[in-house]
């Protein structure tokens, strides 16, 4: 059905699903220092947050990955004095993750700032300051009311990654093609593809439903 191209696709799937776990996990990264920063009680800390989450949440995703890519080959060249070209792998995770950091930023903040003044006090009447404080009172509360902008957020990135594409790389978009190209038949090899995407975002689903349990399992319902 496929005229052999099942395997170009799967590669070009695994690919696709690298580039989003690795920008994922930089992008929380990215996403928790910045709220740390916006939270900061440093009004200089608070004004290089808000400038570059501004600054990458008002510029379309594209650009952000062209100028990372090219933006990144010019800086290398320049500091190496010879031509150095940014892997198209390395350029999207990075791009990707600042995306993703930027809002996530927001979501991180909003999750520190719905944690009621009361835990704070109590955390204070039990001894818990510092690294334990954040580790066994904060961090919990933080992540479970986080989840479920982080978890549209990663659908976001999900799809997001079939930008990368347009640089060279050899995901699940880019199999596509190729193998479009050669078949002449774009509505197979694209309805393939959309299939694969509605798939990882299912299983995503499962995962984001699996975790949100996992994390208010010692939340207690009334009625």
């Amino acid at each position: 059905m496929l005229h052999g191209f099942l395997p170009l696709l799967l590669a070009g799937t695994w690919v696709t699903i690298k580039l989003a776990v690795a920008a994922l996990i930089l992008g929380l990264l990215l996403g928790i220092t910045g709220a740390s920063m916006k939270l900061s009680n440093s009004r200089i800390a608070r004004s290089i947050a808000r400038v570059l989450t501004s600054v990458v949440r008002g510029v379309p995703e594209l650009l952000v990955l062209f100028l990372v890519y090219f933006g990144g080959t010019i800086v290398l060249s320049k500091l190496f004095g010879k031509y150095i070209a940014v892997s198209s792998f390395i350029a999207g995770v990075s791009a990707l993750a600042l995306i993703f950091g930027a809002y996530a930023t927001e979501t991180f903040r909003g999750a520190y700032l719905a944690i009621p003044t009361g835990q704070f006090q109590a955390a204070a009447a039990y001894g818990f300051y510092g690294l334990k404080r954040l580790r066994r009172i904060i961090l919990p509360q933080v992540w479970r009311h986080a989840l479920p902008g982080l978890g549209n957020l990663w659908f976001v990135l999900l799809k997001d990654t079939a930008l990368v594409s347009l640089i060279g790389l050899t995901d699940l978009m880019r199999a596509t093609q190729n193998a479009t190209a050669f078949t002449k038949q774009p509505f197979t090899f694209f309805g393939a593809c959309a299939l694969i995407y509605l798939l990882l975002t299912s299983l995503s689903m499962i995962g984001q439903k699996y975790i949100s349990k996992r994390v208010s399992r010692h939340i207690r319902v009334e009625g």
